[in-house]
């Protein structure tokens, strides 16, 4: 008999710590309404454009919206995240994606969309990612201009 997928409470609280560190770096206090963009660079090689865009902002909860506007490859498919931010537990989690409208914890597999039983903490790790991705190698494009 096939066992019931089990989330990982403790790494999908970590995980979603250190994304609104990340994300408290990117973003800083900003209003609803307001955006900031990264160019992502690997030394002198351009490749991409990061946006995120404060769709809500609250005392205790802020909704981003994460997306890749322009990558170098065709192949490469721009990712969209919608996040929660929480202040007063200092998590951020995916709330939607793309092709996500509300990410389940859990999901039966096999399921008609295909989606993996642990899609929410898979899609977490993903934003984690791609996150210190955007430390590492983003400039903001008013940092760029100030050059």
């Amino acid at each position: 008999m096939k066992q019931r997928y089990v989330p990982d409470i403790a790494q999908f609280g970590a995980i979603c710590e250190a994304n609104y560190f990340r994300l408290s770096k990117l973003v800083a206090d900003r209003e609803a309404g307001s955006e900031v963009t990264y160019s992502l660079h690997n030394h002198a090689a351009y490749l991409g454009l990061i946006r995120i865009k404060v769709l809500e902002s609250s005392r205790y909860t802020n909704l981003l919206f994460l997306e890749q506007v322009h990558a170098i490859g065709r192949w490469v498919n721009n990712p969209q995240l919608t996040v929660r931010i929480y202040h007063d537990a200092r998590m951020a989690e995916v709330i939607s994606a793309v092709n996500h409208a509300r990410v389940e914890a859990v999901n039966d597999y096999p399921n008609g969309k295909m989606h993996l039983p642990d899609e929410k903490l898979q899609l977490n790790q993903f934003l984690s990612e791609w996150l210190n991705y955007c430390l590492h190698h983003g400039h903001s494009t008013e940092e760029l201009r100030d050059l």
